[in-house]
């Protein structure tokens, strides 16, 4: 799908640190069926993993930016896929019907299905200075229409943007205990070649926290602390391709890398997630 935040509806500016190409596989392009690029994924995957299931995860741009009609035509393109047995939409909090979540909460009833918001801050100033679209209350009023729904909801919250002190990140965990999603996934800011961050950076960079892989790990540690204990935290950090990474510098540090030192780093200091929720 497109982008409101791209094609004039909201601006044709987009959120400042968005570079989609960074997380996009080689073998999704917009000229190719869904059913095509489902299909050419399996294949590479499968000659690793040869039992595997999948879920097909609508991720780059604004997934539910579409007519309700096109919206279900393309999610009963992909569970005609063979070997899929879920879905996992990505979206913004101000784009999404009520049609849309019907829908969702239908197939849910015989498929896993989950509906991720990319939230990316508790604070207006915030989103507002990221040039985001939405304001806060847009994420209150999305996870509401979402709750008590036969799907899983998902959060995406980005630790590092540039305004925000450790104490301001570390009460984002108060907001997502609020809006109480399934599932969450975290993200260090990667400042990376081709975004207005980038030039921003460049310009004022002391407005940026600068993580090491120890002081990340510090808040991420201490953020699961106040984390409900019922929100599986999926995912703790982005892996962009490195020749795109301005700040920070990780060396290429994998997920499961990154999840290892947490681990013992947790271990060490006696912590898990919701010691003081």
């Amino acid at each position: 799908m497109g982008c409101p935040n791209l094609d004039g509806s909201l601006s044709f500016d987009g959120c400042t640190y968005c570079n989609n190409s960074s997380f996009s596989p080689f073998y999704c392009k917009s000229d190719k069926s869904i059913r095509q690029q489902l299909t050419e994924g399996i294949d590479f995957f499968s000659k690793k993993y040869k039992s595997q299931k999948y879920l097909a995860y609508f991720q780059s741009y604004t997934n539910t930016y579409t007519s309700d009609t096109n919206f279900e035509n393309m999610l009963n393109e992909a569970l005609n896929v063979t070997g899929v047995v879920g879905l996992v939409v990505a979206t913004r909090p101000d784009s999404i019907s009520e049609t849309q979540i019907k829908l969702l909460d239908r197939l849910a009833k015989s498929h896993y299905v989950s509906i991720e918001f990319g939230i990316e801050s508790a604070l207006d100033k915030t989103l507002k200075r990221i040039n985001r679209g939405h304001n806060v209350q847009a994420t209150i009023d999305a996870f509401a229409a979402c709750r008590d729904k036969s799907f899983h909801t998902g959060a995406h919250l980005i630790f590092g943007l540039p305004g925000e002190s450790k104490q301001d990140m570390l009460s984002h965990a108060d907001f997502i205990n609020s809006v109480q999603p399934s599932n969450l996934k975290l993200h260090q800011l990667q400042v990376l070649e081709g975004t207005a961050l980038a030039e921003e950076f460049k310009q004022i960079s002391e407005d940026f926290v600068s993580f090491t892989v120890d002081s990340y790990i510090d808040l991420v540690i201490q953020f699961l602390e106040k984390l409900n204990p019922n929100i599986v935290v999926e995912r703790f950090t982005s892996e962009s391709p490195k020749e795109m990474i301005i700040s920070p510098d990780w060396g290429g540090l994998k997920n499961f890398e990154f999840v290892d030192k947490l681990r013992k780093e947790m271990k060490t200091k006696d912590s898990y997630q919701g010691k003081t929720f």
